[in-house]
């Protein structure tokens, strides 16, 4: 598969694509190599357009988490901020075990998730 089988109107919808092809993607700034997440149109340090997407390791850190809980039924879940081996910081969760299990500096790698439809990152204890 070729990249330009992912152009689409913008960053969000070209890393979506991406997402429902089975790729977690990332961008990276071609001048100084550092990585941003989320999607732009530019670079946020240096305002250059030069970004190119590149495959995401997958791996990260737990940076930050919370517990939301829900009235029963509904089961309680994480919130996680995961700092990316590649230096970007993402929200999402982790899944796997108890979301009050999930812990500052833990080791997780993502994994892609079909939710109501729609492909999204997740991580689980690595």
């Amino acid at each position: 598969m070729t990249d330009s089988a992912f152009v689409g109107p913008g960053p969000d919808a070209e890393f979506q694509s991406y997402l429902e092809h089975g790729k977690f993607m990332i961008q990276r700034v071609k001048e100084t190599g550092r990585h941003v997440f989320y999607p732009r149109v530019l670079d946020p340090e240096t305002g250059s357009p030069n970004l190119e997407w590149v495959e995401a390791s997958g791996l990260g850190t737990v940076y930050s988490t919370s517990v939301v809980r829900q009235r029963p039924p509904a089961k309680d879940y994480n919130v996680a901020l995961i700092d990316l081996a590649e230096g970007p910081r993402m929200m999402s969760r982790v899944e796997g075990l108890a979301p009050d299990a999930v812990t500052i500096g833990m080791r997780v790698k993502a994994k892609i998730v079909q939710e109501d439809g729609a492909p999204l990152i997740v991580f689980e204890q690595a």
